[in-house]
């Protein structure tokens, strides 16, 4: 039996694909899901539902989107005039992911998804990179996002370390915002060269890891080796 995977899904308002409001959801991240050997569920907004989802599921993966955790949930007094919201997305992205912790089941954040799981940990975000870090990358890289962007710097010993085997990774980045301060007993993974996190952890649950980029595109050898460990993760839960 395969393990069946959460995976969460951005809403879009109506226009373009539906004159009424719908979800979306790139099929990379089911294919990535389904070729390391899960089943991929994909999760709408429901909030009652929330526990329903967590008995069904043995994986949850938090995806990201063109979209940002609303700065008073990490106890920003601001909100930079970049950050874009998405109420109800966010508040179902959090329960299943406090829900899922709570169970100690495999937890894997994409992008975004990283950014609200470290929020949900005790973290802190960077709400705009350009106007907190000097000299920055182009973290909102201009070349094809199934390309890389840059490289990262894995740090030894963490659990992304002994998945991809490597201290050097090289990334796709599609995002503005980044994490800035993580909470009590999460580990940073993976840094970019300017210094911007690009991977966290929380070794105290079973699997728990959050990356900035998308493995889902499967530019490096390691982004393969993360859902596989994730799948796996998932499998040891069910």
């Amino acid at each position: 039996m395969r393990p069946l995977i959460g995976i969460t899904l951005d809403s879009e308002e109506p226009g373009t694909y539906s004159k009424f409001p719908w979800y979306a959801i790139r099929e990379n991240y089911s294919s990535a899901v389904s070729d390391a050997g899960g089943l991929s569920v994909m999760l709408p907004h429901e909030l009652d539902r929330v526990d329903d989802y967590l008995n069904l599921i043995s994986g949850l993966v938090v995806t990201g989107g063109a979209f940002d955790v609303d700065p008073a949930l990490f106890g920003a007094e601001a909100r930079h005039p970049s950050v874009v919201v998405k109420a109800a997305r966010t508040d179902f992205e959090w329960a299943v992911t406090e829900g899922a912790l709570k169970r100690n089941m495999p937890v894997l954040g994409i992008c975004g998804g990283q950014q609200l799981l470290n929020v949900v940990l005790g973290g802190s975000l960077i709400q705009h990179i350009p106007d907190e870090i000097d000299n920055p990358l182009a973290h909102e890289q201009p070349n094809p996002r199934d390309e890389a962007g840059h490289a990262v710097a894995v740090t030894e010993g963490t659990l992304l370390h002994r998945i991809a085997g490597n201290t050097q990774l090289s990334v796709n980045s599609a995002h503005h915002q980044a994490v800035k301060d993580v909470g009590k007993n999460v580990t940073i993974n993976s840094i970019a060269p300017d210094g911007v996190v690009e991977g966290i952890e929380a070794p105290e649950y079973a699997f728990c890891l959050g990356v900035q980029w998308h493995p889902e595109f499967s530019i490096d050898p390691a982004d393969a080796l993360i859902f596989q460990a994730f799948i796996n993760a998932a499998e040891a839960y069910a």
